[in-house]
């Protein structure tokens, strides 16, 4: 099960890193800002800002999960997985908040939760099988 996590972990933290170049580099292509449900060019330059810093949110919590499999696989367990843990529940809680949005909202939050919390389920099974 730890395998297994460590792999849904991991595509967790590419999608965090791909939903990061969106909203931090590629924010005013209007192919991204549409994708964000954004209606006008215009509307994409106002919330330039805004979405460039939530990108970083989204690459920190990326790298806070990379850095945690690096660790547990190079045999620090406990603070790999301390790590993982964290970072995936912080991609899920976002999601969560994200939920709490409006309705709109669901899809998107599915799409950025479901991965972490499949791979905090995985790791949290084999933790109590007594995998590490």
């Amino acid at each position: 099960m730890i395998v297994l996590a460590t792999v849904v972990v991991t595509l967790a933290a590419a999608l965090h890193i791909a939903i990061f170049f969106m909203e931090s580099v590629a924010w005013t292509r209007p192919s991204v800002w549409k994708r964000f449900g954004l209606k006008s060019q215009e509307a994409a330059e106002t919330t330039r800002p805004m979405a460039y810093n939530q990108g970083f949110y989204n690459l920190f919590l990326a790298v806070g999960a990379i850095v945690g499999l690096i660790l547990y696989g190079v045999g620090q367990h406990i603070a790999g997985i301390t790590l993982i843990i964290f970072s995936a529940a912080s991609m899920l809680a976002a999601a969560i908040v994200l939920i709490t949005t409006g309705r709109g909202y669901l899809r998107p939050a599915i799409i950025q939760g479901i991965l972490p919390l499949i791979g905090l389920v995985l790791l949290l099974v084999g933790l109590i099988n007594g995998e590490s």
